[in-house]
């Protein structure tokens, strides 16, 4: 157990600090441990704060509830990934909303370059099961990693066609890693873990599955990933839910058409009709819309970059882009140690110097 950890463990149960306040609080002083050892006055200065949240910071004492956490998280080797962990999921941080902290039992790369939301009904049809089979087992060749919330219905179709392709795939959860809902699914939690998938929640231990959960678990869904999409869906539910959040997010969110006289189908027709989502027909719109056909002028393209002289920051971030295919805006402003208006204008540049193209969702690659 370090420090560190047990002030962010303790960081998230500090009453009227919520998500946003959390991450202002880390953005203005670096870590966990400085906000509970920060003075008063330092504290209401923060925008967002004030005098009442300062205070419930300065008063908080259940250290004892953060301690029995981390006995929990070194009991099942469970991953703690606070907001500032490399691990942790990167394009959250793009969301105004991101987690403080991240519970991670599983070894799929959070971070992969290409992550794919599938969501839908939990009482999908055949016509369901079929086009979810279909995708899945038309993106092997991408690689992608699949998330989804271990629901019933399109969320476990998702899933098990994950698996049976061995595609990482992760479920996101609405409760705490000490148990599994819906508990009909717990051999299917642990087949993901076996293929080194995984299992992710912001929810510590003896957090119930309550209603209220599942909207906080569905911006998780939307916001770790590059593309959203809905299979089949009613008017209302849980899908919707999340694809309004991936609309918020300036996420890419596609849905599959349905008879108009479908109720399953309502939602995905309604989210196309009023250009909320893009209407999806298969795996192959769906490569091309984000752009992750494979580049057949790619060596030309790398020999053209010899000719353009790159400023050392310049060069910093096409080092970067050079590791993976695709990179979100996020990860080049971690990892180059740049300000976020200098990345900014750097990629302007390259973008007109035609050294990296950009794709919906702020993720860049290099030409």
């Amino acid at each position: 157990m370090t420090n560190d950890l047990l002030y962010q463990v303790a960081l998230t149960f500090i009453p009227q600090i919520g998500c946003v306040q959390a991450r202002l609080l880390v953005e203005q002083l670096g870590s966990a441990e400085a906000i509970f050892r920060a003075k008063t006055q330092q504290l209401e200065k923060i925008e967002g704060i004030g005098t009442i949240r300062a205070k419930s910071i300065k008063t908080f004492s259940d250290f004892h509830r953060a301690e029995k956490e981390i006995i929990f998280i070194e009991k099942y080797k469970i991953h703690p990934l606070f907001i500032t962990d490399p691990a942790y999921p990167q394009r959250l941080l793009n969301c105004y909303d991101p987690p403080t902290l991240l519970y991670y039992r599983g070894k799929a790369v959070l971070n992969t370059s290409k992550i794919v939301a599938i969501i839908g009904t939990r009482s999908n049809t055949e016509y369901g099961r079929q086009l979810t089979e279909s995708l899945v087992n038309n993106l092997v060749s991408q690689q992608v990693l699949i998330v989804s919330g271990l629901a019933f219905g399109i969320d476990a179709i998702a899933h098990k066609t994950a698996l049976k392709n061995k595609l990482p795939t992760v479920g996101v959860l609405a409760h705490g890693l000490d148990n599994i809902y819906p508990f009909q699914h717990s051999a299917l939690a642990k087949e993901i873990i076996k293929q080194e998938g995984g299992l992710l929640t912001e929810f510590g231990s003896a957090t119930n599955p309550d209603k209220h959960n599942f909207p906080t678990r569905n911006r998780i869904v939307a916001g770790m990933s590059d593309a959203i999409i809905v299979i089949e869906s009613g008017n209302k539910g849980g899908s919707m839910v999340t694809a309004e959040l991936g609309n918020g997010y300036n996420r890419d969110v596609f849905a599959f058409p349905g008879k108009v006289s479908d109720s399953k189908s309502a939602g995905c027709n309604f989210l196309i009709k009023n250009n909320k989502a893009i209407l999806l027909t298969d795996a192959d719109q769906l490569i091309h819309a984000m752009g992750w056909e494979e580049n057949k002028k790619t060596a030309w393209k790398k020999q053209k970059e010899l000719f353009i002289q790159l400023s050392p920051d310049e060069k910093i971030i096409t080092d970067i882009l050079r590791e993976k295919e695709q990179t979100h805006i996020d990860e080049l402003n971690v990892r180059s140690g740049l300000s976020t208006s200098t990345v900014a204008a750097i990629i302007l540049n390259l973008e007109l110097q035609q050294v990296i193209q950009s794709f919906p969702g702020k993720i860049y690659k290099l030409c």
